[in-house]
């Protein structure tokens, strides 16, 4: 949910406190623009920004909407300051966002080249403050959100087993946690996953494994009769790499680079037309 806190922040870090820039008389009109093909994201918040403005949105694409240079995505009407007010903010966000969600849609692709059941998903590796909308933006792409925050779901790390052991640490985990929270425990060898499973992980995350080492756990798994318990592959995985692990037949791929490393899709906003 985009508050109105955090668009009055939006706006008050880009306007300042005297802004001369965009005191600009009468009504005008104003198009957001794709300058480059790609899947649209980020039009909610964008819309709620001039909806903040006073300024009317008379037109919109959806969000997830595959398109073309030079294809209008949204159109506003309103007072002329307000639009220009507007406009950075907008084309910031939505461009973000549509970056996000052009690479999530083009990862998913690729991996569906070598599994039709595989699942991309994002990370916690997110821009503070705009979670919500990188998350969203991922959907759009036709990835999965993962979980949203730490109250979502128990990740067992590294960390954690480094502490408590691995049963220890799983075990401390299922007394502190609801029956209704999933357990997703970390392990980075192959003979660690079937001992996650025995443990009472419901999801094993094969972290930083090659193509290779994963497909050798996913069977271990299923020899083992853990069939129920979900696999995670993660780690470095990239566009170049992600049909090898989707062929390994793990059940989700979660990849932070979704997130931290989309470039922004150039997007331009005009007025007057």
């Amino acid at each position: 949910m985009i508050t109105t806190e955090q668009i009055d922040r939006w706006l008050r870090e880009d306007v300042g406190h005297h802004d001369v820039t965009n005191q600009v008389p009468g009504e005008t009109i104003g198009c957001l623009v794709a300058k480059e093909s790609g899947v649209v994201a980020g039009l909610d918040a964008a819309r709620a920004v001039f909806d903040y403005l006073g300024v009317e949105v008379v037109e919109s694409i959806d969000d997830g909407t595959a398109i073309d240079r030079g294809e209008q995505l949204l159109r506003v009407e309103g007072s002329a300051r307000e639009v220009l007010r507007g406009e950075r903010v907008a084309v910031n966000l939505a461009g973000h966002a549509s970056g996000i969600a052009t690479r999530t849609r083009r990862v998913v692709e690729t991996a569906q080249t070598a599994s039709d059941t595989v699942r991309i998903a994002a990370t916690r590796k997110t821009t503070p403050g705009l979670r919500g909308i990188e998350k969203r933006a991922v959907v759009a792409g036709g990835g999965d959100t993962h979980r949203l925050d730490l109250s979502h779901m128990v990740m067992v790390k590294d960390n954690h087993i480094a502490e408590m052991g691995l049963e220890g640490a799983i075990d401390h985990f299922l007394e502190q946690a609801s029956f209704a929270t999933k357990i997703d425990v970390e392990v980075e060898t192959v003979a660690d996953a079937p001992r996650a499973a025995a443990a009472g992980a419901d999801i094993i995350l094969l972290d930083n494994m090659s193509p290779a080492e994963t497909a050798a756990a996913v069977d271990r798994l299923q020899q083992g009769g853990y069939e129920d318990v979900l696999t995670e592959a993660s780690g470095g995985i990239t566009i170049e790499t992600v049909a090898d692990y989707a062929a390994t037949g793990v059940d989700v791929i979660s990849m932070g680079s979704l997130t931290h490393s989309a470039p922004s899709l150039d997007l331009s906003f005009r007025t007057g037309v």
